[in-house]
C-alpha cells in the first residue's frame, strides 16, 4: 500500500508583521531506512528549545541529517511508515540495529540484546507522541505490549520500546517527540 505524500504548509510574518505563508507543499525530507527497506521517515519540523522562538521567517530545520530523538529542550513532529515485519528481519536484525540507529542520530538509543522481543528495541530520553493515522501497529516494552489501530494514541514516556508490524500491511503513525529529562530516581534504576 502505498500512502499519500505529507503537504505540509508553514506560516510567518513579513516585515509589518502580517501574516503570510511561508512554504506550501511536500515535505523537503524523506528518507528511507535502508537496514529496514519501507521504513519511511517524513520530516515535518523541528524545534530546538522551549519556548520556540518565532521569527519572521526561518529555515526549513528538517534540512540536512535526519535524528531520531529531539533536542534536548526541543520538539519533533514526523511521520513514520512501518512495513510488516519479515520473518529475515526478526531472527537477522538484531545485528544491525546500532547501525541503523547511528544513521538516525544515536546508536546508543538502541537497547536490543539477544533476548529482546523485537529487534527494535530503543529508548530515548523524550515523550513521545504517536497517533496512528492508517494501519495498525504492536507497541512492545519490557513487560507488554500493545495493539494500536488508527486514532490510537500512545504516550510513550522514555521507555525500552519497539514498533512491530505483524498486521501484514503498512502502517502510518505520526510522532510528535519531545525533549526529556528522567528524574534522579528513574534515572539511578535505568542504569
Amino acid at each position: 500500500m502505498n500512502f499519500p505524500d505529507i503537504y505540509r504548509v508553514v506560516t510567518g510574518h513579513d516585515e509589518n508583521g502580517n501574516a503570510i505563508i511561508l512554504e506550501n507543499g511536500p515535505l523537503n525530507t524523506v528518507m528511507e531506512l535502508d537496514a529496514v527497506p519501507g521504513t519511511t521517515f517524513h520530516e515535518v519540523w523541528n524545534t530546538g528549545e522551549t519556548p520556540a522562538q518565532i521569527t519572521h521567517t526561518q529555515e526549513d530545520p528538517t534540512l540536512g541529517p535526519v535524528v531520531l530523538p529531539p533536542m534536548k529542550s526541543g520538539t519533533r513532529i514526523r511521520f513514520v511508515d512501518i512495513p510488516p515485519d519479515t520473518e529475515e528481519f526478526l531472527t537477522q536484525g538484531k545485528g544491525k540495529m546500532k547501525d541503523v540507529f547511528s544513521k538516525v542520530g544515536d546508536e546508543g538509543i538502541s537497547t536490543v540484546k539477544e533476548d529482546s522481543p523485537h529487534p527494535l528495541m530503543h529508548r530515548t530520553e523524550s515523550v513521545d507522541y504517536g497517533i496512528v493515522i492508517e494501519g495498525e501497529l504492536t507497541l512492545i516494552v519490557d513487560n507488554g505490549e500493545a495493539i494500536l489501530k488508527p486514532g490510537s494514541v500512545v504516550v510513550q514516556r522514555g521507555t525500552n520500546h519497539a514498533w512491530a508490524n505483524r498486521s501484514g500491511k503498512m502502517c502510518r503513525i505520526l510522532f510528535i517527540l519531545i525533549g526529556g529529562q528522567y528524574n534522579n530516581e528513574l534515572a539511578e534504576a535505568l542504569c
